[in-house]
């Protein structure tokens, strides 16, 4: 019986997976038409230049050896060398990576770094492996993807159950593979093996950057609107602590148990203090409301910065914010972004909210090859210039274009790797 459910959560797993791959080639093919591109460059931008699929024999604690799969997609290095994270989760798939690795392309063309986007992923469950075990994951990724990665080539990162200590583990085994120390190979790594400051907030801060000029666009003041964050894992929880302490009231948050309101605003410090190592809080609280009664809730801001297909088609009409900046990947369906849209609610798309992230990897990037390092205040400095200019981009062309903000994004982003690719004669 387990295994017949395990394999229809995985069936609906893979099908919801091959709804983010359609729905984003399908705006991308709205973005390329906008700007007047050929079929030739929709063709060459669908998918992935390179999918990569590898078996990892991993030595367990207990003796035995397992094998697990994992993925690195490598979506259009025309620009420059392809960027993006590795997760470790349970319901990775071949699909999902290459979804997000366009999605890396997006973010980069936005922000305008010299990238395009790549993405791997091991499928595995981090949250019941030992440490060793880990290692030996982390490692043995490295090993069989080394052919394909570099600091010239493509560069790793952070993601979903992954941190700084497995990227410290995957640079070491690079290092040793390559007989030279190379900590521009991946990015998100301690900082006393070349990590940045201001990378662990990075995204975060890009959010709280968009919502802050959303808002200005909205004629809404911060200090004392009333936010939303569904999610309390790295975005989310920073996320709710830049906005309380920008004197915004955060009346909700929610982990995957469920979401804790209070019209009053709630103790975001008492909450960080409380959550455990997955970001998880409610538990320690009896009235708790679903995750789909605090999508709902009144109030000026709505954050999702948990996953994908929160707000669908079904709960678009009920979503009672001005503003909804997305800072997980996906949340909201196509359908969902236009019924928003047309309501008249300002909807910040993830590949610009949260292209905070990847922009503090390209300067750590750019600190490892210069072997120089800044300070946490210019790397903030640097990175509030970057996500300004970009929001006023996107949301320029949106109002020229008289598109939403999503397709206008995707515009912005796609532009730089169809020009890369026509000049390099590809296309």
């Amino acid at each position: 019986m387990t295994a017949q459910n395990n394999t229809d959560q995985k069936s609906d797993n893979h099908h919801e997976n091959d709804n983010v791959l359609q729905s984003t080639q399908s705006v991308i093919a709205d973005a390329l038409d906008k700007l007047g591109y050929s079929s030739e460059v929709y063709e060459l931008l669908k998918e992935p230049i390179r999918m990569l699929t590898v078996r990892i024999p991993v030595k367990m604690d207990d003796g035995s050896t397992k094998i697990f799969t994992g993925y690195r997609a490598q979506h259009n290095d025309a620009v420059g060398p392809t960027k993006g994270g590795v997760r470790f989760h349970p319901n990775v798939s071949e699909t999902e990576v290459k979804a997000l690795s366009i999605w890396m392309s997006l973010k980069a063309g936005i922000v305008d770094l010299p990238y395009g986007g790549g993405k791997g992923g091991i499928i595995c469950d981090p949250r019941t492996m030992s440490f060793r075990e880990l290692e030996r994951l982390s490692r043995g990724y490295v090993r069989a993807i080394s052919q394909l990665v570099g600091p010239t080539k493509d560069i790793p990162a952070p993601d979903v159950f992954t941190n700084s200590q497995i990227m410290a583990w995957m640079m070491d085994e690079y290092s040793r593979i390559r007989e030279f120390d190379s900590p521009g190979f991946i990015t998100g790594k301690p900082l006393v093996l070349g990590g940045s400051h201001g990378r662990e907030t990075a995204t975060a801060k890009g959010v709280t950057i968009c919502i802050r000029e959303a808002a200005v666009k909205k004629g809404i003041q911060l200090e004392g609107a009333r936010v939303v964050v569904q999610g309390f894992g790295n975005a989310g929880s920073f996320l709710a602590k830049f906005m309380h302490d920008a004197g915004a009231k955060v009346i909700a948050i929610s982990d995957a148990y469920g979401g804790l309101y209070d019209p009053e605003g709630l103790d975001i410090d008492y909450l960080l203090e409380r959550r455990d190592s997955f970001g998880t809080v409610t538990k320690l609280f009896k009235d708790t409301i679903t995750n789909q009664e605090l999508l709902e809730l009144d109030c000026d801001i709505l954050v999702p910065a948990a996953i994908e297909n929160q707000i669908t088609e079904k709960n678009a009409n009920q979503i009672k914010a001005s503003i909804v900046v997305e800072a997980a990947n996906g949340p909201t369906t196509l359908e969902a972004t236009r019924i928003l849209s047309e309501r008249g609610i300002l909807l910040v798309p993830d590949v610009l909210a949260s292209a905070g992230g990847v922009t503090v990897s390209y300067f750590e990037w750019v600190q490892n090859n210069q072997g120089y390092y800044w300070t946490e205040e210019e790397v903030e400095e640097k990175l509030e210039r970057v996500m300004v200019k970009s929001f006023e981009t996107v949301y320029t062309t949106a109002m020229n274009r008289k598109v939403n903000m999503r397709l206008a994004a995707y515009m912005v982003g796609v532009r730089k790797m169809a020009e890369a690719s026509r000049f390099r004669g590809w296309i």
